[in-house]
C-alpha cells in the first residue's frame, strides 16, 4: 500500500510540475494553445491570468507544510532528542518567519 500511495503522490506532484510549465511557459505556443484549444488571441488575453494561478493557495500550503515539519521537529525534541528541533526544526521555523514576513 506505502508503494502505491507514494507512487500516487510523486505521479501527482509531476502533473502539477507539467501544469506549470504549460500554464506560466507554454500558454501562448503552439502546444499550449492547443492543448487548452485556444486561439492566439485568447491565449494572449488570458496569457497574465494563467502564469498567476495559484500564489495564493501556495501561501496556505507553505504555511501548512512548513507547520507540520515544525510539529514533527517539536514532537521528535520531546521524544526522543532536544537537537531534533534545532536541526529539523530550525529551517522551518526560519522559512515559516520569512514566508509570513514577505506575505
Amino acid at each position: 500500500m506505502a508503494i502505491i500511495a507514494n507512487s500516487l503522490i510523486a505521479l501527482t506532484g509531476l502533473l502539477h510540475v507539467g501544469f506549470l510549465v504549460f500554464e506560466m511557459f507554454l500558454w501562448t505556443g503552439p502546444r499550449g494553445r492547443a492543448v487548452f484549444r485556444m486561439t492566439p488571441q485568447q491565449a494572449e488575453t488570458t496569457r497574465v491570468l494563467a502564469a498567476n494561478q495559484g500564489p495564493a493557495f501556495a501561501f496556505e500550503l507553505k504555511v501548512f507544510f512548513l507547520v507540520c515539519v515544525i510539529v514533527a521537529a517539536i514532537y521528535g525534541a520531546w521524544s526522543v532528542k532536544p537537537r531534533i528541533l534545532l536541526i529539523q526544526g530550525g529551517p522551518a521555523i526560519t522559512a515559516l518567519l520569512f514566508v509570513l514576513m514577505a506575505s
